[in-house]
This record gives structure tokens, C-alpha cells and sequence, in this order.
């Protein structure tokens, strides 16, 4: 079981200052996240570049991807594909697709034989 800090004498880690040492910030209360003692040289923060823009590393949402090879396996020759299609054929969830848009990935002889709504890749 771990030890209780603080918590008495009989916890193995109780009493006066109960394993913080004496003085200072680190013995006291919270610590910033910044906080390095007594460090002359840059500190880990100070390294780091500059970090420009706002929301640099924000997720980008992606477009839902659908096979060729699985839009063969369900569609006819000379059908239109859309979002309403993809989705009744259960190849898509039509609220995502609407929300972040479908693309069809793949290779394929026969892509010509499909009338496409939605991007396609080259």
C-alpha cells in the first residue's frame, strides 16, 4: 500500500516537514508548471521554438474513404454515386459523411463507367 504523506506520525512519512525538506517552493504548496529551482542556464520552456499561429496543431477532420473496389462490388455499370447512395448500399454513415465530406480511393479500369458526386481521387 502506498504511504499517506502528511498524515501523522504513524503513516512512516508524517510530522514536521514529511519528506519535502525545509524551505523553499518546492516545500511549500503547489508548484508552477515552469517551476526548475535554482537554474541559471535556459530553462526546458526557453528551448523550445516559438510556437506561431493559433491552432497549429489543431486535428484537421479527413473526408470518410470509401474503396473502388467496394463500390464495384455493390453498384451497377452507369450508376450515380452519391452520399445518399453510399449510404443506402451501407458502405457509409450518411450524419458523417455529411459532416466531413466522402472520397473514393483506389485504382480502377472501370471508374469511368460510374457517374461520381463525390471526389474522387486521380
Amino acid at each position: 500500500m502506498a504511504k499517506r504523506v502528511g498524515r501523522g506520525y504513524g503513516s512512516g512519512k508524517g510530522g514536521h516537514t514529511t519528506g519535502r525538506g525545509q524551505k523553499g517552493q518546492k516545500a511549500r504548496g503547489k508548484l508552477h508548471i515552469l517551476f526548475e529551482g535554482l537554474k541559471v542556464k535556459k530553462s526546458t520552456l526557453k528551448k523550445l521554438p516559438f510556437l506561431r499561429g493559433r491552432g497549429k496543431f489543431k486535428a484537421v477532420a479527413k473526408p470518410v474513404i470509401v474503396s473502388i473496389k467496394k463500390i464495384e462490388e455493390k453498384f451497377k455499370k452507369g450508376e450515380t454515386i452519391s452520399v445518399e447512395s453510399l449510404a443506402k448500399h451501407g458502405l457509409i454513415n450518411k450524419k458523417d459523411a455529411l459532416k466531413f465530406g466522402v472520397k473514393v480511393l483506389g485504382k480502377s479500369v472501370n471508374k469511368e463507367n460510374y457517374k461520381f458526386e463525390v471526389k474522387v481521387s486521380k
